[in-house]
């Protein structure tokens, strides 16, 4: 069934996307004192930690593991939806450039539009909203600029594959997510980043800890990488895909790139070049007008 899109389902939508682009923001941070063998675990686990204690105060409880279903989800957004791509795009970087693992990432849209459309029949995929999804795409390629182009196809082709594979895992989440059972606001975020946390392990055994130096900046950085990247999107996530659809949910891999440089200016200093208005234009053209098709078609049944 497609239904419009409400006030509150746009605020929910700006504000998981504001979480996420945080991250970019707390990740810089971090990364100058600690390796990402530590950072994403110390990630998952703070905001597992987190949750976990949200979820008793609430008096809500994990379900019993003779619930095939809800445990199938939890592995599968814990495993595939959270842990993979997070391995996948920090080991793709190693030898890419941000700019261009940004773009590869944004592909994750046009990924769950696909399997959305093979999976559920509320989501076929139309020809307007595939022009909203191709803008969209576009205007993350004109913000990123040339560089980001240049990298394509280069010497580190197994490296954009890995980004890649982590923006299909991201796709991969959305659909999960969208046909997991119903519970509680709490319960399906703290079970999903449990088994995240768990699957993180072998990096901290793998990490030189000789050359890891802690700060409160840094610690800081992880610990809001936990709370809200992390453990408060991962309930926002999960409200607003029992009210929309996988795909609308996916579209903020087009608006996160837009908060990043708004966040950058404001912390940072850093300055965006002149084409990141049209950028900025074309990106939010792409949303509004993969979405105003589902708009018409409410209002006309």
């Amino acid at each position: 069934m497609t239904t419009s899109r409400s006030p509150a389902d746009w605020g929910l939508f700006l504000l998981l996307s504001a979480c996420w682009a945080s991250a970019f923001v707390m990740t810089k941070v971090a990364v100058g004192d600690l390796p990402a063998s530590v950072i994403i675990p110390g990630r998952l686990i703070s905001g597992a930690i987190i949750l976990w204690i949200v979820m008793l105060v609430r008096g809500e409880r994990l379900p019993p593991f003779s619930n095939r279903s809800a445990w199938l989800a939890i592995l599968g957004l814990g495993t595939i939806g959270t842990a993979a791509p997070f391995y996948l795009i920090t080991v793709g970087q190693k030898t890419i450039d941000s700019s261009l693992a940004a773009l590869l990432i944004s592909a994750a849209p046009l990924f769950t539009a696909g399997l959305a459309h093979l999976k559920f029949h509320d989501e076929k995929l139309t020809g307007f909203k595939a022009l909203g999804l191709l803008v969209g795409f576009a205007g993350v390629a004109v913000l990123l600029g040339p560089d980001a182009l240049k990298g394509l196809g280069n010497a580190n082709f197994i490296a954009q594959l890995l980004v890649v594979g982590g923006a299909f895992c991201y796709a991969v989440n959305s659909i999960i997510a969208r046909q997991a059972p119903r519970m509680g606001a709490t319960v399906l975020p703290v079970g999903f980043l449990t088994v995240a946390s768990i699957a993180s392990l072998p990096m901290l055994a793998l990490t030189d800890w000789s050359e890891v130096t802690f700060t409160t900046a840094s610690v800081s950085a992880v610990l809001g990488l936990g709370a809200i990247s992390t453990g408060l999107a991962g309930i926002i996530l999960m409200y607003l895909v029992a009210r929309t659809s996988a795909t609308f949910i996916a579209l903020t891999g087009y608006v996160i790139p837009v908060m990043t440089a708004v966040l950058g200016y404001f912390l940072f200093r850093e300055t965006q070049s002149w084409n990141a208005l049209f950028a900025f234009i074309l990106i939010l053209s792409g949303v509004w007008f993969s979405q105003r098709r589902v708009r018409r078609k409410a209002d006309a049944g």
